[in-house]
């Protein structure tokens, strides 16, 4: 992957780019997002964020300020992460629900019911400039040309390690086959297991995906094409069985999305694949066990250092909401105030559009609650190796579903619980996705 390249350039790669956002913002001055004024109220649902400071940030101080400039009551719902996929499908079936609903990985199922983002994209670019080619990856569908979101940030998925255990074997997890012969000797040494998960939640569907494109196996090509069937993804199954069996222990295979936070504040976990809600709860709970762990970039694979986005905030906005235009403006406003979105989440949001925190890289080189205190400068060149869910392509349809399906996580699993042989659960997995792609070709879709 040639993410520094695609971190210079952004979208000038992409014809696509240049007839959508790169036209639209051309117009510049002429070009305004229209303000709210046909709805008195705006509707807005997004999860309960791990950082609790966000929310109050977000909910009681930003909404407010924002509904008082622009006549409009700001009404705010949060809810747990697992359930917003139902919730929207509820809405939609409904055709009734609110103005803006956020995801944490690309919608892109839901297309042909949402407002296309275009504009959206282009009057904040004429802002802050083009926005990071992981937000076009995970929001714009070049088969049908339009933006079936909008990210204005995404979460970076970082080893969260315990530097006492690795120091103690005089090892780091810097490689995949690292962490898995120091997460043995760990687990030999002092019981403690390495903790990523293989359940059907969103923290597994990261870690997977990481561990494949590390590996050269990937979901679909380039041109989003089905190419899961390969020697890379074969290998990648016969690592994580190797990975569970000599590391892991069988409650992984019903962990939730916040097991890995649990397991590793009590100590019970050598090393997670996580966002830093982890050390950023140990630090705001003056936990003693945060001093001990530290973050590292994903490990090496045999083809590539790589990782996901832990979370990427996709806004849509119904075709069906009753404030439309409010909602549009309340997203390029929200924008323009990135920064205070960026540091009430404590590092843990980070910019869709890298202008609105230019700063960013000095301000986390050096934290009052980290120890130490450049723990998070880390993440500092985060866009190098961190990608979308379908790299090498884009987030489409097909991949949305198989995302939510879980048909990643359950070929993984099978195969680590010995419930059917590698090459099996690799079978069984094309077949489902075969069906997948079928269906969205059909529509068009893909």
């Amino acid at each position: 992957m040639s993410s520094r390249a695609s971190r210079r350039s952004g979208l000038s790669r992409r014809d696509v780019i240049r007839t959508a956002v790169g036209a639209a913002a051309a117009v510049g001055p002429f070009f305004h997002v229209a303000p709210a004024r046909a709805a008195k109220t705006l509707k807005i649902l997004q999860w309960s964020h791990f950082v609790p400071g966000y929310d109050k940030w977000f909910n009681n101080t930003y909404t407010k300020e924002w509904g008082a400039k622009n006549g409009t009551e700001v009404i705010v719902d949060n809810i747990n992460l697992a359930l917003i996929p139902s919730r929207a499908a509820a809405e939609v079936s409904a055709q009734k629900g609110h103005d803006l609903m956020m995801f944490l990985a690309p919608p892109s199922v839901f297309e042909d019911q949402v407002v296309d983002m275009t504009e959206v994209y282009a009057e904040c670019a004429t802002k802050h400039g083009k926005p990071i080619d992981l937000a076009v990856k995970s929001t714009y569908n070049p088969r049908t040309k339009k933006y079936f979101a909008f990210s204005d940030s995404f979460v970076p998925d970082p080893v969260n390690y315990r530097s006492d255990l690795w120091g103690d074997i005089g090892m780091k997890p810097d490689t995949w086959d690292n962490a898995r012969v120091g997460g043995k000797k760990i687990k030999d040494k002092t019981g403690i297991p390495v903790g990523i998960g293989l359940s059907a939640e969103i923290d597994t569907a990261m870690a997977m995906r990481a561990i494949m494109y590390s590996f050269g196996a990937h979901e679909q090509d380039a041109e989003g094409n089905l190419a899961i069937n390969s020697k890379e993804t074969l290998e990648a199954l016969k690592f994580v069985k190797a990975l569970f069996q000599e590391t892991e222990t069988p409650e992984v295979f019903a962990w939730d999305a916040s097991s890995n936070n649990r397991q590793m504040l009590a100590g019970r976990s050598s090393l997670v694949l996580n966002a830093i809600s982890i050390t950023r709860a140990g630090e705001n709970d003056k936990l003693p066990i945060h001093e001990k762990i530290a973050l590292a970039k994903p490990p090496k694979g045999p083809v590539r250092q790589i990782g996901l986005e832990h979370l990427m905030s996709c806004y849509l906005i119904w075709k069906f909401s009753e404030n439309i235009d409010g909602a549009k403006k309340f997203l390029v406003d929200y924008i323009d105030s990135f920064k205070s979105a960026f540091m009430a989440s404590e590092f843990y949001n980070f910019p869709c559009f890298s202008d609105t925190v230019p700063d960013l890289a000095q301000i986390i080189s050096k934290d009052s609650k980290a120890v130490p205190p450049d723990k998070y400068a880390v993440l500092s060149d985060v866009l190098d190796w961190a990608t979308n869910v379908g790299y090498p392509g884009y987030s489409s349809a097909a991949i949305d579903e198989t995302f939510n399906t879980w048909a990643i996580n359950t070929m993984f699993a099978e195969a680590a619980a010995g419930a059917e042989t590698p090459e099996d659960a690799l079978k069984r997995a094309e077949v489902k996705m075969k069906a997948i792609w079928a269906k969205w070709k059909d529509r068009k879709m893909i």
